[in-house]
């Protein structure tokens, strides 16, 4: 009996230690020495197999590097919108909620630019002028896929015109495919890199969109109650 019990916890054992060594090998990346220098590459084989297909164009590289400040710029015109308002209200206080989430969340995108820069994750399948450059996630994509979507969400709000609206929104889209599809088949960037840099441009930015929302549904709200307030006074 004694036996029987002892061999019926051994057998739970061995399909406990089963288990747990199925989950190890279901969440275990692969990694092999396969980038520049024989720098480790995660998802080796996908990332090998995808840069073998594009190859490297530097030409494309050079264009979506240079059109990266593109997204700077439109940072640079929100953050003259708030500076206007600050000039005309007198108070950071007074300027639009949305441009100082806007504010902030642009010092966080390019705070993160800043850092994925210094961070070695990942480095380039290639070297850049002789140099071992950091690769994850694709700044240049993240940049882009971040800031891209915050113009049309800012322009859908301030520009009455509709005519303006779809063009720049348009536009905003057809830029945005661009630098993802260009850097993409550029080949200085592993495949993960990308799908890296568009997962978390899109978190960001829904972080940002979803606190625009829920204070404008605050400011209904306040709106309301002081509305009624104001009715019952007059009555």
């Amino acid at each position: 009996m004694t036996r029987t019990i002892i061999s019926g916890k051994r057998k739970k054992l061995q399909v406990i230690d089963s288990v747990k060594q199925n989950r190890h090998m279901n969440f275990h990346v692969p990694v092999q020495p396969v980038g520049v220098n024989g720098t480790d590459v995660g998802f080796a084989t996908l990332n090998c197999s995808f840069h073998n297909l594009t190859g490297v164009n530097m030409t494309v590289y050079h264009i979506t590097d240079w059109l990266g400040l593109v997204p700077i710029f439109c940072c640079m015109i929100y953050g003259a919108v708030g500076f206007v308002q600050l000039l005309q209200r007198k108070s950071l206080l007074k300027v639009d909620i949305d441009i100082l989430l806007l504010g902030v969340y642009y010092v966080i995108i390019i705070f993160g630019y800043l850092i994925f820069e210094m961070i070695s994750i990942n480095y380039r399948p290639i070297l850049i002028d002789g140099i071992m450059e950091t690769s994850y996630p694709s700044s240049t994509t993240l940049l882009v896929l971040s800031v891209m979507p915050t113009v049309i969400f800012q322009v859908d709000r301030r520009i009455k015109n509709r005519a303006v609206r779809k063009i720049i929104t348009l536009s905003a889209i057809l830029f945005s495919l661009f630098m993802l599809i260009g850097r993409t088949i550029a080949g200085v960037h592993w495949l993960t890199d990308i799908i890296g840099s568009v997962f978390l441009s899109a978190g960001l930015f829904l972080i940002y969109y979803a606190n625009v929302l829920q204070l404008d549904k605050k400011r209904e709200e306040y709106g309301g109650i002081q509305r009624e307030i104001t009715g019952t006074e007059k009555e």
